[in-house]
């Protein structure tokens, strides 16, 4: 059996910079595009592929997860496909059995966390390179531009060979698992990853309503990165969470507007060790379209 080419769930540009030309490894840029909402209900989202066509580390494709990797028949966006059609879409993208993943992104790293839980999600090796495309831009690596990889191909070039998911259980819940633990008829720790104006309805949303749901936690995504957009020191970043989570090991549910941040959130947990994440999929889109549902508002 070969050794596993990445180091953990987070990868620097040196690293990334020295195995660029190594077959196993595949690097995906994730970046999609989610302007904050002018007003409530302001919903606008977009593919990234233009930002990656104008510069990209070389050989890498664009994941696109507005498109074939998110599930066009359901009724939220960003929605996670099913297990087949999800490898499906990211065989099509290079990935097949044997590969292993770095995700990037322009958009300060949710995006290249998603698409890690995703990966992670139906068994693919993957990790995040920290800082994303800002990381790589300033440690002077080589820029590409256009549709080109650098391989000759483009990035929709089919390369031979299968995945195969592997689901993992565990890694996304349901509405109606939230609303008992939101209720407290079974255990679980809600964790909101939205900014704070986001959690406690000061800001607009993009949603019909604003607030967070009852129960839960604030711990912003976004306040986990230091100022260049890298993840914190691994001390700093279990002081952040432990003034949050305070040592409660119950079951963790991460959400957010549509299950980005959160993604985010659930990446830096998983630097501190945790196991026990669960990812809410249909997120602050999915609860309050449901009128019934109640969302709290303040801190």
């Amino acid at each position: 059996m070969t050794d596993p080419l990445l180091p953990g769930p987070l990868v620097d540009d040196a690293w990334l910079a020295a195995r660029l030309d190594d077959p196993r490894l595949i690097v995906l840029d994730a970046t999609a595009l989610l302007p904050s909402p002018r007003h409530d209900g302001d919903y606008r989202s977009g593919s990234g592929r233009a930002e990656w066509a104008g510069r990209h580390i070389p050989g890498s494709r664009h994941a696109d997860l507005t498109g074939e990797l998110s599930d066009q028949g359901a009724p939220f966006h960003f929605t996670v496909p099913a297990p087949e059609a999800l490898a499906a879409a990211l065989q099509r993208l290079g990935v097949r059995d044997g590969s292993e993943v770095v995700a990037y992104d322009s958009g300060g790293g949710i995006w290249a966390a998603r698409l890690w839980w995703m990966l992670r999600s139906i068994s693919v090796p993957a990790a995040v390179l920290d800082g994303g495309w800002q990381a790589w831009e300033a440690g002077g690596h080589p820029i590409a531009r256009g549709d080109e990889t650098g391989g000759g191909e483009t990035s929709a070039t089919p390369v031979a060979g299968r995945l195969t998911p592997v689901p993992r259980p565990g890694m996304w819940t349901d509405l109606e698992t939230v609303g008992a633990v939101s209720r407290g008829e079974r255990p679980g720790t809600l964790v909101c990853a939205l900014p704070p104006g986001g959690f406690d309805g000061s800001a607009p949303t993009r949603y019909s309503r604003r607030g967070h749901i009852p129960g839960s936690l604030s711990l912003p995504g976004r306040g986990l990165l230091d100022d260049t957009g890298r993840f914190l020191p691994v001390d700093e970043l279990a002081e952040r969470v432990g003034t949050v989570l305070k040592g409660d090991e119950s079951p963790v549910i991460l959400y957010c507007g549509g299950g980005i941040s959160a993604a985010g959130t659930a990446l830096a947990l998983t630097l501190l060790g945790r196991k026990d994440i669960a990812l809410y999929d249909g997120s602050l889109e999915e609860w309050s379209r449901d009128p019934s549902r109640p969302l709290a508002t303040g801190t």
